[in-house]
């Protein structure tokens, strides 16, 4: 009979082979996404959103099927993955996870069914949010394979909980900007335009299964108002993850973790500003799209080292 050590050793290097695949996947798909919507395309920004109009599809053969190949061997590896937590004892708390990977694994197969089609914006909202998801659930199925952890104290961590809520909805309004073509509405900083809060016209942009027939022009209501949620939502996200980070910095059993989200989160914020100052570079967007993934792993794993240190 397998030990127990043994098979945990097996599952974490598996969901971090996972965890690898997934930042992969998330760069390649965000490669696939904003190339095609036209990021970096010239002239630009007139041929911005072109797919929505019939326009040429902007990026390689060779990245779509890099996308596929690593796609596929992930869906394979997580098959693996359950089977390595279920198999004769299931082990808890990995089991768990993989599981949830499993499932969200197939539901983005499925939705990639209609991901061709540009005007769907729920299917490219959902591709934006589950490439982020499969990156956290493959970290904390290793995370959970790894070194045995103290139960829960139930120390207070407020401002991480908090913190984590406002990076959730602040992707989830960055996946709206981008599904919804509304990258042009608001080129500029601080503020768009003469607008510092949303129109309420422009809430309506928050409904994700809506067809788009053309890209937001700029000053539309609707880019406007995802535009400035999600840079509030973002500032939020800044000041309460980077609090909770700080207060975490006095701990030595959560010192390292915090370290690691205090500098991926200045970076974020770093390449947010770029990229609008830039005028929405390719490439620049593309970082921010998968470093957002890391910040969220990061957080995750800073929450459960600060309820799991010593008191």
């Amino acid at each position: 009979m397998e030990s127990r050590d043994a098979r945990l050793r097996r599952i974490r290097t598996v969901a971090l082979l996972l965890t690898a695949l997934s930042f992969l996947i998330l760069l390649v798909s965000a490669y696939i996404r904003l190339n095609g919507a036209g990021l970096g395309c010239s002239p630009w920004p007139h041929c911005y959103g072109q797919l929505l109009v019939d326009g040429p599809y902007r990026h390689s053969d060779a990245a779509r099927i890099l996308h596929r190949v690593v796609a596929s061997s992930a869906l394979l590896l997580g098959f693996v993955l359950v089977w390595q937590c279920r198999r004769l004892q299931p082990i808890q708390p990995p089991a768990r996870y993989a599981t949830a990977l499993l499932v969200l694994m197939i539901v983005l197969t499925f939705v990639g069914i209609w991901s061709a089609d540009p005007h769907r914006t729920w299917a490219a909202f959902i591709n934006i949010l589950g490439g982020a998801g499969l990156v956290l659930l493959s970290w904390r199925t290793a995370l959970a394979a790894g070194a045995p952890q103290a139960p829960p104290r139930r120390r207070p961590a407020a401002l991480l909980h908090a913190g984590l809520g406002t990076l959730a909805l602040t992707m989830a309004l960055g996946a709206l900007i981008g599904a919804r073509y509304a990258a042009t509405a608001c080129p500029f900083l601080p503020g768009c335009i003469d607008a510092s809060w949303p129109a309420p016209a422009g809430w309506s942009a928050l409904n994700p299964f809506t067809r788009i027939a053309v890209a937001a022009s700029m000053g539309d209501d609707g880019g406007v108002a995802l535009h400035l949620l999600h840079r509030y939502c973002a500032v939020a996200t800044v000041l309460l993850l980077g609090f909770g980070s700080l207060r975490a910095l006095a701990q030595p059993a959560t010192r390292q973790s915090a370290v690691v989200l205090l500098a991926l989160l200045l970076v974020q914020f770093a390449l947010g500003v770029l990229t609008i100052l830039s005028g929405l570079s390719l490439h620049l967007a593309i970082a921010h799209s998968v470093c957002a993934a890391a910040l969220l792993a990061a957080g995750m794993q800073l929450l459960i080292r600060v309820k799991a240190a010593p008191a």
